[in-house]
């Protein structure tokens, strides 16, 4: 199999004193699609900041296309292709939607006209700022923005809380597209037979660790490990 894109060994992280992960292993490789799950403060998004570089590797190691990562600053780890959505969705306020897009722009197949294709509405609203758009807008500039940098993998936390059904609807059938187009995806989010049906890989952490990694077929199929770690 190819070097991944990104990979967590071993990896324990957290914050000060407080350990959140221990020894949690991950790996991405291109085109391939990860679930991220388990329930609230499991250390999802302290996986996802430990692997783009915002919180330090306490023990392990990250690595970037096979390259340990530990001193490479976190621009870096977006130049080798990793576009993250996070989860307050880290929209501009004070610049429109054309602005924030522009902002992230790098060359590739992904260009304004292709983002404002996959979600009309900011055409719609193009010279809006970030803070006078719903939560659902905000969303798909953040999503949109990613995207306009062209990236290998793009990694969305919490990919649809908070949005109204319809909006949650149009995310995953954006997520689907992105998928399609053969750019990897981590994603987080709470809707568990959507990540489960959209997949390659799901990997459920409790309390900081890895309790399972494989297939979504087999999680779907043992239904104690779903109801114990996930609640369904």
């Amino acid at each position: 199999m190819s070097v991944p894109i990104i990979e967590a060994r071993g990896v324990s992280a957290g914050y000060g004193a407080s350990q959140v992960l221990r020894g949690v292993d991950l790996a991405v490789h291109a085109g391939e699609t990860i679930g991220l799950m388990g329930r609230n403060g499991m250390g999802k998004t302290t996986l996802i900041r430990t692997l783009l570089g915002l919180l330090p590797v306490q023990a392990g190691a990250v690595l970037l296309d096979g390259v340990d990562a530990a001193t490479q600053p976190v621009f870096r780890r977006a130049r080798h292709g990793i576009a993250t959505v996070p989860e307050n969705r880290g929209v501009f306020a004070g610049l429109s939607v054309m602005e924030n897009l522009r902002l992230a722009a790098r060359p590739g197949a992904w260009s304004e006209d292709r983002v404002l294709a996959l979600f009309p509405r900011l055409r719609e609203r193009n010279r809006h700022r970030g803070n006078q758009l719903s939560g659902g807008e905000q969303q798909m500039l953040a999503i949109g923005r990613a995207l306009m940098t062209n990236p290998r993998l793009l990694i969305l936390d919490e990919a649809t809380e908070g949005l109204a059904p319809l909006v949650r609807d149009e995310i995953w059938h954006t997520i689907r597209l992105v998928r399609e187009s053969g750019i990897a995806v981590v994603v987080v989010d709470k809707t568990v037979s959507a990540i489960l049906s959209l997949a390659d890989r799901v990997t459920v952490l409790v309390k900081g660790s890895v309790v399972y990694s494989g297939a979504p077929q087999v999680l779907r199929e043992d239904t104690e490990l779903m109801q114990q770690h996930l609640g369904v």
